[in-house]
C-alpha cells in the first residue's frame, strides 16, 4: 500500500550531567574543583531526501530518539555530545503535533532541513562554581532534560494540477498520453492507491506537474474507503481538472459525478473547492449519433455559465488534448506562482517547556498593571500576528501551556485588569 501517513514518537537527547570532583595529585594537597561539563544531547532533525516518495519506513518503526549527552568526568573532561537523529522524509511531508493537529513543519520548497527538537544542554561541572568564599563546591549542574513529541506525518503530493474523477473515467490514460508518467491502465472498477505524478512538456510554453489523484467516491470526505488519503493529495494543487465519462459508457451521469466530487471537496476543505477548475469531457470517441442531445453540450450548458470551461477530449486518440493543456497553462500563468505551503502553527521550542530562557510575571503597583517579560515572550510576540484571531488564540494557548496565566491568577489578577508585554497592553478575560 502507498504509505502517505504515519504516526511516530520522537525524543531528543538529554544533556549530560556536570561532574563533581577535585584535583588530587601528589604535592597538591588542596587541588581545586575539576569536574567537567556534560555533553549536549542530540537534536531531532528533519531532512528532505529526494530519493524517497513514501512514508513506508515510519509505518514499521514508530519510536525514534536522539543520543543522550555523556556526563562530565574528572580532570575537567567534558562529556561527549550525543549524536543528532536525522529523519529523512520525502518532499511534501507535513509534520503535525499529533494531539492538536497543528502544523510544525512543511518539508517543501526551500525548507529542506528543520530542527524539530533541540537536544538538552549539558550541565556545568563544579569547576564553574568556585568562588573566593566557596573554593570546594560540591555541586554540579544537571543536564537539561530531553524533549519529546508524538507526530503525525502526512505526505501531500506537490503538483500544479490535480486530476480528479470517479474510477474508470480515463484519468490514468489521460496522464499517460500527456506526460512522462506510466501508471498501470486497465478497466478496473476500483482504483490504484498511488497518486501518479507526471511532467507535461509543451513545445512553446512552460511545462507543469500534473498528478493523477486516485479515484474519489461519495463519502470520501467522511473517510469512506480511503477518502482522506486521496483528498490529502490535492491540497497543494493550483488547478483542478475534473475528468468525466461524457459517453456514460458505464451508465453514470457525468453532470452528477462533477457535483458529487465538488461536494466531497467542499466537505473536506472549502478552500480546495474554490480553486480554479476545468472539465475534461472524456471518451468522446465513444459518443455515437443516435439523434439524442449531445452529452458534451449538456455539460457545457450546465457548467460554463458558472465559469467552469468544458473541453471535449479523447484520451485514447488524443483529440482535444492539446487545446486543454494550453488552456491550463494560461490558467496557471494567471495564478500566483508560489507553491501552497502550510504555515507553522506549533513551535516545539516554545510550547513544550524545558527552555532555559526564563520569564517573569510581576505586578507593577505604580502603573496598576501586570507585567510579563522574558526572552521567550519577546520571541513569541515576534512570531505571532496578534491582529488575526488565529494568531491571538495561538498566543493565548502559549501563555496557558507555559503556566503564565496560572501565575497571573496567583498574583490576584481579575477580569478587566491590564497585562503589559513589551509595550503591548491587553485586558485580561478568562
Amino acid at each position: 500500500m502507498f504509505a502517505d501517513r504515519a504516526r511516530i514518537y520522537v525524543r531528543s537527547g538529554k544533556g549530560g550531567d556536570g561532574h563533581v570532583s577535585f584535583r588530587r595529585e601528589k604535592y597538591v594537597p588542596n587541588g581545586g574543583p575539576d569536574g567537567g561539563d556534560g555533553g549536549n544531547g542530540g537534536s531531532v532533525i528533519l531532512e528532505i531526501d529526494d530519493g524517497l516518495n513514501t512514508l513506508t519506513d515510519y509505518r514499521h518503526v514508530r519510536k525514534y530518539h536522539a543520543q543522550d549527552g555523556e556526563n562530565g568526568s574528572k580532570r575537567n573532561c567534558r562529556g561527549k555530545n550525543g549524536e543528532d537523529l536525522i529523519l529523512k522524509v520525502p518532499e511534501g511531508t507535513v509534520i503535525k503535533e499529533a494531539e492538536s493537529g497543528k502544523v510544525i513543519a512543511d518539508m517543501s520548497g526551500e525548507n529542506r532541513r528543520f530542527e524539530l527538537l533541540k537536544g538538552g544542554r549539558g550541565g556545568n561541572g563544579n569547576q564553574h562554581y568556585a568562588t573566593s568564599t566557596m573554593q570546594a563546591p560540591k555541586y554540579a549542574q544537571p543536564g537539561q532534560p530531553s524533549r519529546e513529541l508524538e507526530l503525525l506525518m502526512e505526505l501531500k503530493v506537490i503538483a500544479d494540477v490535480g486530476l480528479v474523477g470517479f474510477p474508470n473515467v480515463g484519468k490514468s490514460t489521460f496522464l499517460t498520453k500527456v506526460s512522462n508518467a506510466r501508471p498501470k491502465v486497465a478497466n478496473y472498477h476500483f482504483t490504484t492507491l498511488n497518486p501518479h505524478l507526471g511532467v507535461v512538456d509543451l513545445p512553446d510554453a512552460d511545462g507543469f506537474v500534473i498528478a493523477d489523484i486516485p479515484g474519489l467516491i461519495e463519502g470520501a470526505s467522511e473517510g469512506v474507503g480511503l477518502g482522506f488519503e486521496f483528498l490529502r493529495h490535492i491540497e497543494r494543487t493550483r488547478v483542478i481538472i475534473h475528468i468525466v465519462d461524457a459517453a456514460s459508457t458505464e451508465g453514470r451521469d457525468p453532470i452528477e459525478d462533477i457535483y458529487a466530487i465538488n461536494k466531497e471537496l467542499e466537505a473536506y476543505n472549502p478552500e480546495i473547492a474554490r480553486r480554479p477548475q476545468v472539465i475534461a469531457a472524456n471518451k468522446t470517441d465513444m459518443i455515437f449519433d443516435n439523434n439524442e442531445e449531445d452529452p458534451v453540450q449538456k455539460i457545457k450548458d450546465e457548467f460554463e455559465p458558472k465559469g467552469i470551461p468544458v473541453y471535449p477530449i479523447s484520451a485514447i486518440s488524443g483529440q482535444g488534448i492539446r487545446q486543454l493543456l494550453y488552456h491550463i497553462r494560461e490558467m496557471l500563468d494567471k495564478l500566483p506562482k508560489d507553491p501552497v505551503i502550510f504555515e507553522q502553527e506549533f513551535y516545539p521550542e516554545y510550547m513544550l517547556g524545558g527552555s532555559d530562557e526564563p520569564y517573569t510575571v510581576i505586578y507593577d503597583d505604580k502603573a496598576d498593571e501586570y507585567v510579563v517579560e522574558g526572552p521567550r515572550i519577546e520571541k513569541m510576540l515576534g512570531y505571532t500576528n496578534l491582529d488575526s484571531e488565529k494568531g491571538f488564540t495561538f498566543f493565548q494557548n502559549f501563555l496557558k501551556l507555559n503556566g503564565i496565566l496560572d501565575q497571573l491568577e496567583e498574583l490576584g489578577i481579575e477580569e478587566g485588569d491590564t497585562v503589559r508585554m513589551y509595550g503591548l497592553s491587553f485586558d485580561y478575560y478568562k
